[in-house]
């Protein structure tokens, strides 16, 4: 089953939502309405809170994780997933924070702290090192990531066209 609780935290799943058969949500995950998550992927909300926005899609492989509350860092680091946004397969998220309407692509790494400001594009195979702030409307790509170039209209409006597509796909399974 790919729904489980925590402790005293069980996810709870928006209107529409689709999980595939061998995604495993655990926890405090709280995932809005016609999101999706994908084959074999794991986001795990055990020692902190994981939220996904409306329209989002965690693509197969992905791995969703947090940082523990602690004295030294009170609320620790949770992972925050915007509205209209795109993980791409295989990508690993630490307690970051993405904004809305962006991408991040295939096997990219996104680490504790790290905050994508909305409208960014990270490129495949990426790393973004713990605490950076990637700002708005720009690429980022590299190991470790840097900006490369302001995106164009049509790839602002591209983000959330991916998403969208992403909607359409899981409704199909949903039929």
């Amino acid at each position: 089953m790919p729904v489980s609780s925590y402790l005293d935290t069980s996810p709870e799943l928006g209107e529409g939502v689709y999980l595939h058969d061998t995604a495993q949500v655990i926890g405090d995950v709280r995932i809005g309405r016609d999101s999706s998550v994908w084959c074999n992927t794991v986001l795990r909300g055990d020692v902190n809170r994981i939220t996904i926005g409306e329209c989002s899609n965690v693509q197969d492989f992905a791995m969703g994780h947090v940082s523990h509350k602690n004295p030294a860092k009170p609320d620790g680091s949770p992972l925050k997933i915007g509205n209209y946004v795109t993980i791409g397969h295989s990508v690993i998220l630490h307690g970051c924070e993405i904004g809305d309407e962006c991408l991040i692509g295939m096997g990219s790494i996104v680490m504790d702290d790290v905050v994508v400001q909305k409208h960014v594009m990270v490129g495949a195979g990426s790393l973004v090192s713990p605490g950076k702030v990637l700002e708005s409307g720009y690429l980022y790509v590299g190991r470790p990531v840097k900006r490369v170039r302001k995106l164009t209209e049509a790839e602002i409006t591209w983000l959330k066209y991916s998403a969208e597509h992403y909607v359409r796909a899981k409704n199909n399974y949903n039929k």
